[in-house]
């Protein structure tokens, strides 16, 4: 482990340099990239910084155990027990720190409710949910957008679609995707008898902006030609067209249109570009739509991931069995309790992985 910390202690002095560099500072982008992972980095550095403080402190200790000075041994059976404690403390921090980390867990993201079997009541759960998501988000200090939204005459929800930004949004949210089961009794079920519904809600990753980076050299083959056109006109006499072959897909693009090579040349990369942003776009709202597919699966009521039991006024999440006689407190925004085991669960699968 010593030598990954070691690893990492060099990356962050490596960021500092970099940082710190007027060609850096100038560059927006790569800046802001830069100074990213050095914030993501820095947690980890402190502890390790720690960590060695205390690896050094229990050496000095355990020398002075190996001396003659009475005073300096019994000071060091005084202090090497809280320093080992300490010690490994420390260890689980830095296990914790290190254990492998969703990429997405910065991101803001997308939530999308969908009323499922129920009818009427499936819908006014889906406005209950949308409300919980809201309160939730307020706590924390996040910013709700309602995209769009379907309503029923009944004041339920069909469909709703909504953005929430803050820090660390995804890292929280994204356990509530899945099927949400409520039972309850209608009000205008006459006999009091329970009804069983279901909501599914998806939580996205808000898709960062897609970009397109070319490296000609690596990427391109570029042919000229010389242009074909009607008889006796200067595009025949000039080798200007340009053909371009984006290696990595297949891609072929030809440009002829203007008597400058070099005017040709960049219409086509103009080109190039726009169709593999085009292609990627593609790409990731399939993997998103694959997403979406796998984490609310049909909308059943046999699928669940939490059960709302309004009776008996419990909260059941299947995934970790943990059960609240919260109810109330869980549709006003008060997930944290839900979404710290299911964190827990997750980090602890980390670990041992």
């Amino acid at each position: 482990m010593l030598d990954k910390l070691g690893s990492i202690e060099k990356r962050y002095a490596e960021l500092e340099g970099r940082l710190n560099d007027p060609a850096v500072i100038a560059n927006n982008r790569e800046f802001a990239k830069l100074a990213k992972e050095r914030a993501q980095l820095q947690s980890i550095v402190e502890c390790i910084r720690d960590y060695r403080h205390v690896l050094d402190e229990i050496a000095e200790y355990r020398s002075s155990l190996e001396g003659s000075d009475p005073e300096l041994k019994e000071l060091a059976k005084t202090e090497l027990p809280s320093l080992q404690k300490r010690l490994a403390s420390l260890e689980d921090r830095l296990k914790e720190l290190l254990a492998p980390r969703d990429p997405n867990d910065d991101k803001n993201v997308i939530v999308e409710i969908r009323a499922g079997t129920g009818g009427d009541e499936a819908a006014l759960f889906a406005t209950e949910l949308l409300r919980m998501y809201s309160r939730y988000a307020e706590e924390h200090d996040w910013r709700v957008e309602v995209l769009s939204i379907s309503t029923t005459g009944a004041g339920g929800t069909k469909e709703a679609i909504a953005s929430i930004n803050g820090q660390g949004a995804y890292s929280r949210l994204k356990f509530e995707g899945g099927v949400h089961r409520v039972q309850r009794v209608p009000a205008t079920e006459a006999s009091g008898r329970i009804h069983t519904s279901a909501v599914t809600v998806a939580v996205l990753p808000e898709a960062d902006e897609v970009e397109v980076n070319i490296n000609e050299e690596k990427d391109l083959r570029i042919d000229v030609m010389r242009a074909s056109g009607p008889g006796g006109q200067s595009v025949n006499t000039t080798d200007s067209a340009v053909r371009i072959t984006h290696i990595p897909t297949g891609m072929v693009i030809i440009c002829r249109d203007e008597k400058s090579q070099h005017k040709n040349k960049a219409r086509a990369l103009k080109v190039l570009r726009a169709r593999l942003m085009e292609q990627a776009r593609l790409e990731q709202e399939a993997k998103i739509a694959q997403s979406r597919r796998s984490m609310v699966g049909t909308g059943d009521r046999s699928e669940r991931i939490r059960t709302y039991n309004f009776p008996q006024s419990r909260v059941t999440d299947h995934r970790v069995n943990l059960t609240l006689h919260q109810l109330d407190r869980v549709l006003d925004g008060g997930l944290d309790p839900l979404i710290d085991a299911l964190s827990t669960k997750e980090q602890a699968q980390a670990l041992s992985a």
